[in-house]
């Protein structure tokens, strides 16, 4: 798989997720991201005219706090239901 690059804002966080978020990971991945860039990317699947976060809240919102408008990423097929 090849990775992508993509628009923070158009990348949509389901409500399930952001409950999991924890500020003090996304303050240590966001000094990470400072010193070594982004290593891992995050997971997201096609949804209409946007993308959805599969894997990769904090890394998501590390990038939001250092004020980056891309991040990294790959696409996912939706799994058959």
């Amino acid at each position: 798989m090849e990775t992508k690059t993509f628009k923070i804002d158009e990348i949509y966080v389901p409500v399930k997720r952001r409950k999991t978020l924890d500020p003090e990971t996304v303050a240590e991945i966001a000094e990470s991201i400072l010193e070594k860039g982004q290593l891992t990317p995050i997971l997201v699947r096609p949804d209409r005219d946007r993308f959805v976060l599969v894997e990769g809240l904090h890394r998501l919102e590390a990038c939001k706090a250092l004020g980056e408008e891309t991040i990294e990423g790959l696409i996912v097929q939706p799994r058959p239901h």
